[in-house]
């Protein structure tokens, strides 16, 4: 299963208020499967999340871009395929 890093990366003119619809919007794609975690920063710069199931990067793109962060234009969002190591740390 292929896995993708999120990171998103606060503007400076950033609006706190999206954060209630980005949150809705990860607790969407945990109710679908496709979000394996996420979480804030502890410097409050930025925060990411991974996403699971996702058949490629072109679809995680597109899954990244209907996220209210990337609507309002208030976070720059990356989107990575991450290479999970496997058990043995390789």
């Amino acid at each position: 299963m292929k896995h993708y890093l999120v990171i998103a990366t606060r503007r400076p003119d950033f609006d706190p208020a999206v954060v209630a619809p980005h949150l809705a919007y990860l607790d969407e794609l945990h109710a679908r499967g496709l979000l394996g975690s996420a979480g804030g920063f502890a410097d409050g710069t930025s925060g990411a999340y991974v996403l699971q199931g996702v058949a490629s990067l072109a679809e995680a793109q597109a899954i990244v871009d209907a996220d209210p962060l990337a609507l309002a234009g208030n976070s720059d969002l990356a989107v990575h395929e991450w290479k999970l190591a496997d058990r043995s740390g390789r």
